[in-house]
């Protein structure tokens, strides 16, 4: 039986970008299209490029090798031709794979926000998708408010689909755009959508998760017949956030009920990825996993129950509806560290370590992996650090320089002219091939200056850190009080455009700090003489 392909769309740096307290810099974007690229998603949307200057940066040149980029924006105004409508063309100027216009389809929106008629609105949605198909890029409309829409007047939500695809639209996606739509409602609306001629294999499913049901919706549209499913990593959103694409990814490719029938991007191996992908995330976000997540979270597979342990023990069965491993986990109540074996063996292959389950070595670096984030370490979130103490354990990392001491102040005093200032200064002395070099640094912070200080001089090695610079900084306190146990998460750059994230846990904020640089540094030095993953793991 042939299977029928389900396309994912990943629409994380645009529609997700409107949970509150998320602001992604360019930066940010960056580094999470490029996560969404190497999993391999079909789809990924980067923004609304020349509506605001993060995205219009980020739009200056394509941003993913592997999945189709995504510019995000309007239809073409009423009464203005597409060629002489200015947020179309920032559209069109965008270096994108495909662009996706937002069109309303419920007539009392055409009239309150649009305030135009039914049919300029269509002649909008027309001409808007014949101008991206005339630029050779893939077009798709978002028919925003589509189910209430339809609930209001069937006949016209449908013509703007159907305008759409007439068109020439690739995609005419339905928008749950409010939240509330039930899942018997979607199917049966997708259902009455392809009755009356759009093609399912033309037709996605955009879920908001305002009763919760976001990905039940999702599936119920899959179930009528849509092809297309949008969504963002681990469900963020405005309001209740949008379908969660994580849950989705591994439902459609675990649950017989969907596997059996539909196939996606997504292979066995790059889902054992599926947990890395989701708490990199949140590292990134710098918040905290949620431990009950459906199949990525912490808990996902634990259990404290005797009964259920013991039952568990004989056979992971009977408690679990899909095995841990598929999906990058880890079961708390083990017979064996086996499972944990697999996952770190995948982990240290995809950074080019090669290293066989019955090495020592391995157990080893799994015990201190395991005991450092009972600490506070996390290292999903801080690929650099975790590939240099894989290095350390399973092979050797070169001694280029070591730090003897270092030395950070902190003076609030008032300046010549009587204007109250802090100074930060940091002295470290380090040691590189026998001989000690002191530095002093200021700079706008504790932080900043023991950075400065330690980048300074390290003799022979100078050079090669002249193009590292720390892109973010990220502190997360992971208990509470004064003495209170801090994680720095530090995300460096170079002038190849790499970049990656080192971290350290101390109860003293610039210890942390340092341990964050100091890692930096060195994978820096190692990357330059191309040993990063390179190990003696025999």
């Amino acid at each position: 039986m042939t299977k029928e392909r389900i396309y994912l769309f990943d629409t994380t740096l645009r529609d997700g970008q409107q949970t509150p307290g998320i602001d992604f810099s360019v930066e940010d974007k960056i580094a999470i299209a490029a996560m969404l690229d190497e999993f391999g998603m079909d789809y990924v949307e980067g923004g609304y490029p020349g509506a605001n200057p993060t995205d219009t940066e980020f739009f200056k040149r394509k941003r993913t090798e592997k999945s189709s980029f995504v510019a995000f924006g309007m239809t073409k105004r009423a009464g203005v031709s597409a060629s002489n409508d200015p947020g179309l063309n920032a559209l069109l100027a965008a270096d994108s794979d495909a662009v996706c216009l937002v069109a309303k389809s419920w007539d009392y929106h055409v009239a309150v926000a649009l305030g135009c008629s039914n049919e300029e609105n269509l002649e909008s949605i027309r001409a808007s998708v014949e101008a991206v198909v005339a630029s050779g890029r893939e077009a798709m409309v978002d028919c925003e408010h589509f189910f209430d829409g339809y609930k209001a007047n069937p006949a016209y939500a449908i013509a703007c689909a159907t305008t759409a695809l007439e068109a020439g639209a690739r995609w005419v996606v339905l928008c749950d755009t409010n939240g509330g739509t039930q899942p018997p409602e979607i199917r049966d609306i997708v259902s009455a959508v392809i009755a009356s001629g759009a093609p399912g294999a033309n037709l996605g499913i955009h879920a908001h998760n305002d009763t919760g049901q976001a990905v039940a919706n999702s599936l119920a549209a899959v179930e009528a017949g849509v092809r297309q499913i949008q969504g963002t990593l681990n469900g963020i959103g405005e309001r209740c956030g949008n379908a969660n694409l994580v849950t989705l990814v591994a439902t459609l490719a675990l649950k017989d009920t969907y596997s059996s029938r539909f196939e996606t991007a997504i292979d066995a191996d790059r889902l054992q990825e599926l947990t890395g992908l989701a708490h990199s995330f949140d590292e990134l976000l710098n918040r905290s996993p949620d431990p009950q997540a459906p199949y990525v979270g912490a808990s996902a597979f634990a259990t404290k129950a005797g009964i259920h342990a013991s039952a568990l023990l004989k056979d992971p069965k009977t408690y679990e509806h899909v095995a841990p491993e598929s999906v990058g986990n880890l079961r708390k109540v083990m017979v064996s560290d086996q499972g944990g074996k697999a996952n770190f063996i995948n982990a240290l292959k995809r950074r080019g370590i090669a290293v066989s389950k019955d090495d020592p070595r391995l157990d080893k670096l799994i015990a201190i992996v395991k005991e450092r984030e009972a600490t506070g370490y996390a290292y999903e979130g801080a690929d650099a650090s975790f590939t240099l103490l894989a290095s350390r354990i399973l092979g050797t990392v070169p001694d280029f320089f070591h730090v003897e001491s270092f030395r950070v102040m902190v003076e609030r005093r008032f300046d010549a002219n009587g204007r109250l200032k802090t100074v930060s200064e940091a002295v470290v002395r380090v040691i590189v091939d026998g001989e000690t070099m002191m530095s002093v640094a200021e700079g706008h912070g504790p932080v900043n200056a023991l950075d400065l200080a330690l980048r300074k001089d390290l003799g022979k090695y100078q050079s090669e850190i002249a193009d590292l610079e720390l892109a973010d900084y990220k502190v997360r306190i992971l208990n509470g009080g004064t003495e209170a146990v801090t994680r720095v998460l530090i995300e460096s750059t170079d002038r190849t455009g790499a970049r990656w994230w080192t971290v350290g846990v101390s109860d003293n904020i610039i210890d942390a700090s340092f341990q964050a640089l100091m890692d930096s540094i060195v994978y820096k030095l190692l990357k330059n003489r191309d040993q990063v993953g390179l190990i003696a793991a025999e």
